[in-house]
C-alpha cells in the first residue's frame, strides 16, 4: 500500500509540536519520537509522529523475534514499536520471574496510518493511500487545536523505592562478591521507584519531564491504557544501509549552575577511572556482538568515553560502528545485540542471571526499546531509561534507574548516582 506526502510550512514548530502530540490521544496508539534539536552526526528527524493501526503485531517473548521478522517483511512499510527487556528469554534460556506491575506486552509493533514528519519549519505528512484525503483536514485541526494550559499538574503520587537502603547495599555486595569471585565484571543493576492508586495527565507529565531534560531520544508513547514518557539520552542502534551505529552511555556526572564548577565536573567525569572502565567494558561487549553480523574488519570506535552535556547531567558516551553482511536481515541485526549492552553487563548472560536474581521488580519496557523500522529496512532505536511507565487502568506509576557495578564500585556511590538519575522522574511527578 502506498504513501502519499504532502508538505507545510509551520509558523512556529514548537507550538505546532505541543498541538499534535495533544491532538493524537484521540488514537489508541501513538508514537511521538523527538530529538529535541540535538542535530548530531546521525540525526535525521527532528520529530515524527505515528498514530492509527493499519495493522500490528503484539506477542509475548516466546518466539517473538520471528514473529517480529515475518511481520516486517510482510509489511514492507514503516512500522514503529518497542522491544521490551524481556526478550531476553527468547534469546537464552533465561527467565523474569520478578512481580509485573505495569503488564505491558513484550514485544508491540504498528503500522501507522498516519505519519507526520517535523523538520525546522516543515512538516511532511506520509499517509496510507486510504487516508490521504484526510491529510489537509487534520493539517487544519492540529493547527487550530486550542491547547489547555495547566499550571500544575494534576498527579497525587506517593513514590516509594521498592528497594529500601540497607537492602540495596546489601544487593550492591552481594554483586561484587559475584564479581570478585570471577563470575563477571559488570553488572547494570537497578531499582524500582513506583506510585500506586495515581492518576496523572500523561501528555502534560511528558512535556514536563521533556522540557527539563531535552533529551536527544525523547518518546511519548500511547497502547491504548499504557504509557511510556520517556527523557532517553541513549540510542541503542540505527541502521542506514549496511552501516549500523551504536551509541551507549557509562559514566554519569551531576551539572552545576555555576559555569566554573560544571566544567570540573565534566572534566573529572572525563578522567574517572571507575566511569572509564564501565564505558569501555561495554565498548568491548558491543563490539563483540556486532561481530556476529559485521564484515569482517569493519568495526570501528568513532568516539571513546566522550562527554556530552544535557540539562540534567554530563554523560560518557563511545561510538561505535560497523558494516553488516550482505543479505542480513534488519530483525537479525537486532536479536544479535538485544538487550543493549550498557544496560545488562559483562559477560553479557552471567550479568542478566545476577540481574534477574537481585532486581525485584519486572523490567518490562525499562531498558528495552521504542524505534522504528522504514520501508527499505534501515531502523533507529533508542534505549528505554530516563523513563517513566503508566498503567492507567491499574494507576500504577513507575520509573527505574540503575548504575553499573565494577570492582571499583562503592554501594554508597552507586546509590548516590541511581538518586541522581531519578531526580527528573520525580521532579515531575511530585
Amino acid at each position: 500500500m502506498k504513501r502519499v506526502e504532502a508538505r507545510y510550512t509551520l509558523k512556529d514548530s514548537q507550538l505546532f509540536k505541543s498541538q499534535v502530540l495533544a491532538w493524537s490521544q484521540q488514537f489508541e496508539s501513538v508514537i511521538w519520537l523527538d530529538s529535541n534539536q540535538h542535530h548530531e552526526k546521525y540525526t535525521q528527524h527532528e520529530a515524527v509522529l505515528a498514530f492509527g493501526e493499519n495493522s500490528y503485531l503484539e506477542s509475548d517473548f516466546p518466539n517473538a523475534f520471528k514473529k517480529l521478522k515475518n511481520y516486517q517483511s510482510q509489511i514492507n512499510d514503516y512500522i514503529f514499536g518497542y522491544l521490551s527487556y524481556d526478550l531476553k528469554n527468547d534469546l537464552e534460556d533465561l527467565v523474569s520471574e520478578n512481580k509485573d506491575h505495569l503488564h505491558f506486552p513484550d514485544l508491540y509493533f504498528f503500522q501507522p496510518q498516519k505519519l507526520l514528519f517535523i523538520s525546522g519549519h516543515t512538516i511532511t505528512f506520509k499517509y496510507l493511500e486510504p487516508f490521504a484525503k484526510e491529510i489537509e483536514k487534520d493539517f487544519k485541526e492540529i493547527s487550530n487545536f486550542l491547547l489547555i494550559r495547566k499550571k500544575k499538574n494534576n498527579s497525587q503520587s506517593n513514590i516509594q523505592l521498592r528497594i529500601d537502603k540497607e537492602t540495596y547495599l546489601k544487593k550492591v555486595g552481594h554483586i561484587l562478591e559475584n564479581i570478585h569471585h570471577g563470575d563477571l565484571y559488570e553488572a547494570t543493576f537497578c531499582q524500582e521507584f513506583y506510585s500506586e492508586n495515581t492518576l496523572i495527565d500523561p501528555v502534560k507529565v511528558y512535556q514536563n519531564l521533556n522540557a527539563i531534560s531535552k533529551a536527544p531520544f525523547a518518546t511519548f508513547l500511547k497502547l491504548k491504557d499504557r504509557y511510556l514518557l520517556s527523557a532517553s539520552p541513549e540510542r541503542y542502534l540505527k541502521k542506514l544501509g549496511q552501516k549500523v551505529i551504536s551509541q551507549p552511555i557509562k559514566g554519569t556526572a551531576k551539572r552545576s549552575n555555576s559555569i566554573p564548577e560544571d566544567i570540573k565536573l565534566k572534566q573529572a567525569l572525563q578522567k574517572d577511572p571507575k566511569e572509564r572502565a564501565e564505558n569501555i567494558m561495554i565498548v568491548d561487549l558491543v563490539r563483540n556482538d556486532l561481530s556476529r553480523i559485521s564484515v569482517k574488519g569493519s568495526t570501528e570506535v568513532e568516539e571513546l568515553c566522550a562527554i556530552y552535556s544535557f540539562e540534567q547531567v554530563h554523560q560518557m558516551i563511545s561510538t561505535i560502528s560497523t558494516q553488516t553482511r550482505m543479505g542480513m536481515h534488519p530483525v537479525d541485526i537486532l536479536k544479535n545485540t538485544f538487550p543493549m549492552g550498557s544496560m545488562t553487563g559483562a559477560p553479557k548472560i552471567a550479568a542478566m542471571k545476577i540481574i534477574e536474581k537481585e532486581e525485584e521488580s519486572k523490567r518490562g519496557l525499562y531498558s528495552g526499546s521504542v524505534g522504528y523500522f522504514t520501508p527499505s529496512g534501515d531502523f533507529d532505536f533508542n534505549v528505554i531509561i530516563r523513563s517513566i511507565l503508566y498503567n492507567q487502568s491499574k494507576k500504577y506509576v513507575s520509573f527505574s534507574v540503575g548504575s553499573a557495578i565494577t570492582s571499583l564500585a562503592i554501594p554508597e556511590n552507586e546509590l548516590e548516582e541511581c538518586l541522581l538519575k531519578a531526580k527528573a522522574m520525580q521532579q515531575v511527578l511530585i
